[in-house]
């Protein structure tokens, strides 16, 4: 990594962490090549790896200011955002369910037609690591398996651009699964909805698929609302 990216994520992370909020403005070229001991150019070149994203902004005449993520237009920056601790897990868990829906109800409607029987095979036994992870009380392999279990079904859909697309679900999930895959009852309705899902597959019926991934991500929501956002309020 080049000096002034690895300034570029320094800043981006006195952004995330809230030491320059929306709407402010970042120190002056020169205050932060002082504070870096780093040259003007290289502060240039790293606040323009940021603006590229929309991270910040140049007004003419008054300086860089941070817009907020919602304004961002790269991935890895939103992520960041996220899942760091300053952000609302209420807003993130809720707007990452509703992308979940766009993208997954139409791959699981479209993997019933598609997939193969090797597919069906990664399937249950990513199901059965999933079983024995809720035995065992393993939430890394279970949340490993969670994961797995849906990328597979992105992979069904014999559609090369579906799993990209679900790639940042995938990071963004992770952290998310860890807490939620704790309480075991939520582990006990994904099990039984990953299963519903797997079911569908199976038959090869689209409508069946489709009505399964709406009853689990339904499902999902309500688990989060019930055991973990409710309870923070």
């Amino acid at each position: 990594m080049s000096l002034p990216d690895e300034l570029s994520e320094k800043l981006l992370g006195s952004i995330i962490d809230g030491t320059y909020p929306p709407g402010t403005a970042l120190p002056s070229e020169g205050e932060l090549a002082e504070q870096f001991s780093v040259s003007r150019l290289t502060i240039r070149e790293a606040i323009k790896a940021l603006r590229v994203q929309n991270v910040v902004r140049i007004q003419r005449g008054r300086g860089t200011y941070v817009n907020a993520p919602a304004q961002w237009t790269a991935l890895d920056p939103m992520i960041r955002a996220a899942t760091s601790p300053r952000s609302s897990s209420r807003a993130v868990s809720e707007s990452l369910i509703e992308a979940r829906r766009l993208l997954e109800i139409g791959a699981a409607e479209l993997a019933a037609v598609k997939r193969t029987e090797e597919d069906l095979v990664q399937l249950r036994e990513q199901l059965h690591d999933m079983q024995t992870a809720a035995d065992t009380d393993d939430v890394e392999l279970f949340v490993a398996a969670d994961i797995a279990f849906h990328n597979t079904v992105m992979q069904s859909t014999g559609n090369v651009f579906i799993p990209q697309m679900f790639e940042p679900f995938g990071r963004l999930l992770i952290e998310g699964r860890r807490e939620t895959s704790s309480v075991g009852e939520i582990r006990a309705n994904a099990i039984e909805q990953h299963t519903k899902i797997l079911r569908a597959l199976e038959s090869g019926d689209p409508a069946r698929a489709r009505q399964a991934m709406i009853d689990h991500l339904a499902q999902t929501a309500d688990d989060l609302r019930t055991h973990l956002i409710d309870k923070q309020d």
